[in-house]
């Protein structure tokens, strides 16, 4: 890896580590990067995984007022994201990429419809919940989407997001902290797995590491002032984006 090229991988690493903050979403810009500086598909998958990690732990930390009085919440959930990601991170290692990635596209379009329809959902819905914690569906649809993320960790946060915004009632920006700490997890384990699994490009980790704590800060103080509305549009825009990417990869 030439200087210039380690330069842009920092860089991708400060948007990617901004983007997952905000929405999710952040491999679309760092692995097209690490596949455009040479290093092949799974080596790259898994080195991005592992490298940012930093990045969502720091937009966590940056959203931690959001993050008060979630605790049941966290103990309940954490464990369906950090099992989902162990099985991703077997599956990228055991299966052929199509047979996960075909339906990574659907699986977004799915999403991005819960995000959009969220408020009304959360309207009809409200007189059939004795509570917001979302229940068991909530727990499945959280450890299904640790699967998807374990296995290719893009758009994971938009999938997080439509799953718990029709799911639990409760402000945007408050799910979006929750997202933050779910999400962090499930690429801690996936890449704690791949160190003994895969091939890891240990440089790309550090680079993207040290990109992604500073735009995990920067996202976080963008984020967090964004109204709920402009958030959800913000999040079906990044959405798109990964459906168009993965369909003209």
């Amino acid at each position: 890896m030439t200087v210039w090229e380690a330069i842009a991988v920092v860089i991708a690493g400060v948007f990617a580590g901004g983007i997952n903050t905000v929405v999710g979403s952040g491999t679309l810009v760092t692995f097209p990067v690490l596949l455009a500086v040479g290093y092949p598909p799974v080596v790259a998958n898994v080195s991005n995984s592992l490298g940012l990690v930093p990045g969502s732990l720091s937009g966590a930390w940056g959203y931690r007022e959001e993050l008060k009085g979630q605790g049941d919440r966290i103990k309940r959930l954490l464990p369906a994201s950090i099992l989902g990601g162990v099985i991703g991170a077997i599956l990228l290692v055991t299966l052929p990429d199509k047979a996960f990635t075909a339906i990574v596209p659907v699986l977004i379009v799915i999403a991005l419809v819960l995000v959009v329809i969220q408020p009304w959902l959360n309207r009809k819905l409200s007189h059939r919940r004795n509570d917001n914690d979302g229940g068991v569906l909530l727990w499945f649809g959280v450890f299904a989407a640790g699967i998807y993320g374990g296995y290719f960790g893009a758009a994971q946060g938009v999938l997080v997001m439509g799953i718990m915004g029709v799911l639990v009632s409760e402000h945007l920006q408050r799910m979006n902290a929750l997202k933050n700490v779910l999400t962090a997890f499930v690429n801690l384990v996936a890449g704690v797995m791949f160190i003994f699994i895969a091939d890891v490009a240990w440089l790309v980790v550090l680079l993207l590491a040290v990109g992604s704590v500073v735009g995990g800060q920067i996202g976080a103080k963008i984020g967090r002032k964004l109204p709920p509305a402009v958030l959800r549009g913000v999040i079906v825009v990044v959405g798109v984006a990964a459906i168009v990417q993965l369909l003209t990869k």
